[in-house]
């Protein structure tokens, strides 16, 4: 490694984003916009985050880029543009409290009826009376499928509301179930909270088998990515009035004007904030800091999910 290691990252005063920029660094601002100058020596790279398609496809232009930290946790779409040799490290951890956050509101929303009273508040109107009560959460059953960091969030923050968690993951583990016995699992659940990554073997998992087990009433929240579900099985269930979706990403996303998902019955679509709230910033600001000293000092970066480990 270089005595001084040139570094992209997204923001136009790192040092004060960071709380200091750890010495031996010298840093370009990239966020998407014009390339800087020194493209051919960037050597450890931090993408903006939501910064489109460019900010993932430059990493394949890096000829000295050793290192690309993202500010997700997701990372396919930067894959197809990884050079052999460089290391990929995710956010894993940074958006678990956002995330859990959200997937406990959309439950609630969808539950209580919010959009209801929202639709209701734009007409002033105050209705005599419903014809149905709300849901509780209380007393049901959360099935969490892609049980990890944000699965653990997530179940701290359901811990007050009486109702039971299912744990699942791709392997079985000490109370974590394998993905294996999800169609043993799935009629079981009140609540389907979709946490998984989006890979070959999750994309298209929730498909219409996979619909058809949940128990009527059941409601599915996707916190994930869009293309874990299939969205035209999902339009077909939600058309029956069987099942309820509250979903934070979709396929396609953006979702486009016209799409026959903003009308289906029974489903609140919030576009893509999971990770969105105020929690987001320190958090990942703490762990591009530590990944930075950690390369200048030459210990192992963390959350290593593609490339050597460095």
């Amino acid at each position: 490694m270089a005595d001084v290691v040139k570094a992209w990252l997204p923001w136009e005063d790192p040092g004060t984003f960071l709380d200091g920029l750890p010495a031996g660094f010298d840093v370009d601002f990239f966020d998407g916009g014009e390339l800087p100058a020194s493209i051919g020596e960037v050597e450890f790279y931090v993408p903006g985050y939501m910064g489109g398609q460019k900010v993932a496809e430059v990493v394949r232009e890096m000829p000295a880029l050793k290192v690309v930290q993202l500010q997700t946790a997701g990372f396919e779409n930067v894959l197809p543009y990884l050079a052999e040799g460089v290391t990929l490290c995710n956010a894993r951890g940074v958006h678990d409290a956002s995330t859990a956050e959200l997937a406990v509101g959309l439950i609630l929303a969808s539950y209580r009826r919010l959009p209801r009273a929202v639709r209701n508040q734009e007409r002033q109107t105050w209705p005599s009376s419903y014809d149905e009560i709300d849901d509780s959460l209380a007393d049901r059953t959360v099935l969490i499928l892609g049980y990890g960091s944000i699965g653990e969030a997530l179940e701290r923050r359901l811990s007050g509301f009486e109702c039971d968690v299912i744990r699942v993951a791709r392997r079985a583990r000490d109370g974590v179930h394998p993905i294996s016995e999800l169609p043993e699992l799935l009629p079981r659940a009140d609540v389907v909270v979709l946490l998984t990554p989006a890979t070959p073997e999750t994309t298209g998992m929730v498909d219409a088998k996979f619909l058809a087990r949940l128990k009527d009433g059941a409601l599915l929240v996707n916190v994930a990515r869009g293309v874990v579900v299939d969205t035209e099985a999902l339009l077909a269930e939600l058309g029956t009035g069987r099942i309820s979706a509250a979903l934070d990403v979709t396929d396609p996303e953006p979702l486009p004007a016209g799409h026959p998902l903003w009308s289906a019955p029974n489903v609140l679509i919030n576009p893509h904030r999971g990770g969105a709230s105020t929690a987001f910033a320190p958090r990942v600001a703490r762990l591009v800091r530590a990944q930075l000293e950690r390369y200048s000092a030459g210990e192992p970066l963390i959350n290593v999910v593609a490339g050597p480990p460095r």
